[in-house]
């Protein structure tokens, strides 16, 4: 079996902990909440989720700065409602999202609007709640927003997401700084757009965005693209264009497997020396790293398949409730949640969904019997979101551990509500 005490390093300690072989998410046992909420669930500390953001805070002590949680990485309203309780801010890219931060208790005015395809009714929905402002991405959106907000006789906040073309060093699905990704206007443009911004009377020129990529493990692309930002900024107070805030995204990474992302101060300190003594204000973007680490899928196994070549460890949990490992071939670590006294063999670890490409992981070592409980690590960001419901399979619980309480925060679907909106022909 996997050493107990070594496997919670990914996830703050003492938040998961080994305790007499039984893996303890805070003072609840996994087997207590698998008892009660079934399998598969995903399972968020509150603690860490508390943790990981007040390392931002920390690291921003002392600067004019705003941390807007990336609801797109896990927009559950339990998770939401946490955030919120300590002053977060909110980045969205639907109106649904918009629709989540606010049933959850966030301040509309504390929700930055990123995303390439903003509708004209997000763009409404959004100006009626008074969104801080939009990160416009293309000049036709710029032109549509001004349209939008005169036909509601509002003013549009307002920044341009620039691309600045750097290299992230990440994942090509993830990265999204390049001159060659569909996000941001590009960098040569930036200049002429927020002229021709300044000249539409419906818009208010907020400040600039630039997001170069998720999952990121080294400072220096970010520190490069917000010096690039700086300048651009400098430029544009030349041309009497004052901005009030410098967006400068999230995308910091998490440890999954060998990782060795940097600290949160670590990864600020080369982006606020850039900015060190500049009066704008500093948004921050940050997902996976406020809730990557803080949660886990729990999985229970159903049959262990011998094969010619390779063991299967079939569970309950497949690629429609974690997509990551099929679309991204990512790494989640798997272990044990009660220790068992049996011989150790290597399986790969799959759903029951009829593709190929369903598994959750390969080639993992397991000491484990039929029935036996799993945790899939660092599970807490993209992997409810991700979701769907292939095969017309109920997505899983979703439940928030906070000390010695556990706070189911969605219920498990049932197969009728999958089809509940679908009519046969007679």
């Amino acid at each position: 079996m996997t050493d107990q005490n070594n496997i919670a390093a990914p996830l703050p300690t003492p938040t998961l902990h080994a305790e007499n072989g039984v893996l303890t998410l805070e003072s609840l046992s996994l087997p207590q909440i698998a008892e009660q909420y079934g399998t598969p669930t995903y399972v968020y500390s509150r603690a860490a989720l508390t943790s990981a953001f007040d390392a931002w805070k920390q690291a921003l002590s002392g600067r004019k700065a705003l941390v807007c949680y990336a609801v797109k990485a896990n927009s559950n309203l339990g998770v939401l409602s946490v955030f919120a309780q300590l002053g977060a801010g909110f980045d969205i890219v639907s109106g649904g999202e918009l629709a989540r931060v606010l049933a959850a208790g966030g301040r509309a005015d504390r929700v930055v609007f990123s995303g390439v395809g903003k509708t004209r009714s997000e763009m409404r929905q959004a100006l009626l709640a008074g969104i801080r402002c939009f990160n416009v991405e293309s000049a036709t959106e710029l032109e549509r927003l001004d349209a939008v907000a005169a036909e509601l006789g509002k003013t549009a906040p307002i920044a341009l997401r620039v691309n600045p073309n750097v290299d992230p060093k990440t994942h090509p699905y993830i990265s999204t700084g390049l001159k060659d990704n569909k996000f941001g206007v590009a960098f040569a443009d930036a200049q002429s757009l927020y002229r021709r911004a300044a000249t539409l009377p419906n818009l208010h020129i907020a400040g600039i965005a630039c997001h170069i990529g998720s999952q990121l493990l080294d400072p220096a692309p970010v520190a490069e693209a917000a010096q690039k930002v700086a300048d651009l900024v400098d430029r544009l107070a030349a041309d009497g264009i004052v901005l009030e805030h410098i967006d400068l995204g999230g995308g910091l990474g998490i440890r999954y497997r060998d990782e060795a992302p940097p600290s949160v101060a670590q990864y600020l300190a080369p982006l606020l020396k850039v900015f060190e003594g500049r009066k704008e204000e500093l948004c921050f973007e940050p997902g996976r790293s406020l809730v990557g680490n803080a949660g886990l899928l729990l999985t229970r196994i159903e049959y262990l398949k011998p094969g010619e070549t390779k063991n299967f460890a079939i569970v309950d949990a497949a690629m429609n409730d974690l997509a990551r490992p099929a679309l991204y071939d990512a790494w989640h670590e798997v272990v044990e949640v009660v220790e068992r006294d049996v011989a150790t063999q290597t399986y790969d670890i799959v759903g029951p969904i009829c593709e190929s490409g369903d598994f959750l992981a390969r080639g993992r070592e397991l000491a484990a019997a039929e029935g036996d409980l799993l945790a899939i690590l660092s599970a807490g960001a993209y992997g409810m979101t991700m979701s769907s419901n292939y095969n017309t399979r109920p997505r899983a619980a979703e439940v928030i551990v906070d000390g010695k309480q556990s706070h189911l925060v969605r219920e498990r679907e049932s197969v009728s509500a999958l089809f509940a909106d679908e009519k046969p022909l007679s």
